[in-house]
């Protein structure tokens, strides 16, 4: 018990340690009826989840699952491999080597899991995907590409949403400016954009 206790409370396991903490304690509360298991589909990170982190979970391919599941599956795989890891490496350049090993193991198990999970979690609370199109969006990051891109868009409800942006030409999108949708890709799961004509207020204006 006490070598188990020190490997977890060792570099770089314990950094996933305090997360595992965490991930339990919230799923804890899930179960016991401290927060709202049906919530769980307003957050499910397929692009169109409020919130940077969300959208970054969604941008390394973990889209169409709540974030709090992608990040639980992220968590308690990279502890594992941390922490089986751990008993085979010595040295502090080595553990930095396993900490890389383990974010990127954790990564592709995630991803893998995310595909059956997606048909648990449809992303249809709210604005679907498809009523975001014909809306104005705000660009969220430097610039939007061909690969890259995010944006926030404003619901019919008045939620504002991070979701996923590209374009298909050379026009220049820097963070702030104005965009409108006009398409979605279900396959990559983002929205083609081109630039507002004009800068209503996001959400606001449809396109004609």
């Amino acid at each position: 018990m006490g070598e188990f206790l020190n490997a977890v409370l060792e570099f770089p396991t314990v950094l996933f340690t305090s997360l595992l903490v965490v991930v339990i304690a919230y799923w804890l509360v899930v179960l016991f009826g401290g927060a709202d298991a049906d919530s769980l589909d307003a957050d499910v990170v397929d692009g169109d989840v409020a919130g940077g982190f969300g959208g970054f979970l969604g941008s390394v391919g973990l889209g169409g699952v709540p974030a709090t599941v992608g990040l639980s599956v992220l968590v308690l795989v990279a502890w594992f491999v941390s922490l089986a890891g751990s008993t085979v490496v010595d040295g502090a350049l080595l553990s930095v080597v396993l900490l890389a090993v383990a974010l990127v193991v954790a990564w592709l198990v995630a991803r893998v899991l995310v595909v059956p999970l997606r048909r648990l979690f449809p992303a249809t609370s709210g604005d679907s995907r498809t009523a975001f199109v014909g809306r104005t969006c705000v660009i969220r990051t430097g610039t939007v590409t061909e690969t890259f891109g995010q944006a926030e868009v404003t619901a019919a409800d008045g939620s504002s949403a991070i979701v996923q942006v590209r374009q298909t030409g050379t026009d220049t999108f820097t963070a702030g400016s104005t965009a409108v949708i006009y398409e979605y890709d279900p396959d990559g799961e983002f929205f083609w954009v081109v630039p507002a004509p004009t800068d209503p207020t996001p959400g606001q204006r449809e396109l004609s």
